[in-house]
């Protein structure tokens, strides 16, 4: 994984990073529609330290997309009117499919953390839900870019 060439005066640290991505509820996932134009599209999503997991519907234009070409650059990002109140997290990479498509709860090892992970976040006390229309989309990025204006008044 690259980092970022500029902007090391606001970038967050690992750690920042890390409690940031687990903290955000969505993920803008960008991907390349059939004539090269992108096509984005929000999700729900789990970051494990090392991985985004993304459960997207198999019946989806982003899916359609991914099959094609596997690249895809995220955008995790808050804040408010105030400039100074912006962070964000950018991951570029390229996806791959784990699992089964859809998914329908057959025992897979490397599925066992991003369903923990993703239950706890949604919906917690109740386990993850298989619905036999979704599937995981890993993506270990290559590039991670990362901004928090606030540490510019420091």
């Amino acid at each position: 994984m690259t980092g970022q060439r500029r902007g090391h005066a606001i970038a967050m640290t690992a750690e920042e990073r890390d409690a940031f991505l687990g903290a955000q509820p969505l993920v803008r996932i960008a991907t390349l529609g059939p004539g090269g134009h992108p096509h984005t599209s929000a999700l729900w999503f789990v970051w494990d330290g090392t991985a985004l997991w993304l459960n997207s519907l198999v019946r989806s234009q982003r899916w359609t997309d991914l099959g094609r070409d596997p690249r895809l650059s995220a955008i995790v990002d808050d804040g408010g009117a105030d400039f100074l109140q912006l962070r964000g997290v950018e991951l570029r990479g390229t996806a791959e499919t784990v699992g089964e498509a859809p998914r329908t709860g057959e025992a897979n090892s490397q599925l066992e953390e991003p369903e923990r992970l993703f239950a706890q976040k949604y919906s917690p006390g109740r386990g993850f839900h298989y619905d036999g229309r979704h599937a995981w989309l890993r993506l270990v990025p290559e590039r991670v870019v990362s901004w928090d204006f606030s540490k510019m008044r420091r």
